[in-house]
């Protein structure tokens, strides 16, 4: 996975790069941040971050923490489908911050955090990698990563996919066994081929018609 930033403008030091900020100006020099964490920690991260900040007094500095999401709807046999939230980048969280040592030890030591998304930095002697220098991301991308988070239409989220076998729940095919040849998400549809009268027959089911034989 990766992110578009601006790394020309991010190669120096924290020190050098924060140096000339009053209090007056720490909110519009605060950038964006990608952070990879552990698979499925996301809340965990934002949460003991949340916390760290109010501890270690760096709220001034660390202002803001999302897991973009977007809207998704999960079938279930009877009624209807539930909504859920559906992470837009797994595995990462986005923290609006200002870049300086102290807030890098307080983002890189959370519980669950791997590292920053940045540029990695060889080292000046011996072998073995260097450290990642974090690389903030461009205005760009973090508004089109919100923007599609509030406008995406929820849509049904089907552990489906073609060649998967099926059996059909409801309908004038129930009990009909068959083979998934499409999948239309946004449609909340399906396409599958059913035996019919000896024949192989593409039918369009609903997903909450269907259910995945193991």
């Amino acid at each position: 996975m990766s992110f578009a930033s601006d790394e020309s403008e991010n190669l120096m030091p924290f020190e050098e790069e924060e140096s000339s900020l009053d209090p007056s100006s720490v909110t519009k020099s605060a950038r964006w941040y990608a952070v990879q964490v552990a698979s499925g920690c996301e809340n965990r991260v934002k949460i003991n971050l949340e916390q760290r900040i109010d501890t270690l007094e760096v709220a001034d500095r660390i202002l803001q923490i999302e897991i973009p999401q977007t809207p998704a709807l999960k079938p279930r046999k009877s009624g209807k489908p539930k909504e859920i939230a559906e992470k837009v980048f797994p595995g990462y969280v986005l923290v609006r911050m200002v870049m300086d040592d102290d807030t890098w030890q307080v983002v890189k030591n959370t519980p669950n955090v791997i590292n920053f998304v940045g540029a990695e930095q060889k080292r000046r002697y011996g072998r073995g990698r260097g450290h990642v220098k974090p690389v903030p991301l461009g205005m760009a991308e973090v508004e089109r990563i919100f923007k599609q988070s509030q406008e995406q239409k929820a849509i049904v989220k089907i552990d489906m996919a073609a060649g998967d076998k099926i059996l059909v729940l409801s309908g004038p095919f129930k009990d009909f066994e068959g083979e998934v040849i499409e999948v239309s998400p946004e449609r909340s549809k399906l396409k599958a081929l059913l035996s019919i009268f000896g024949r192989d027959t593409p039918v369009e089911l609903e997903f909450n018609q269907v259910q995945k034989q193991s």
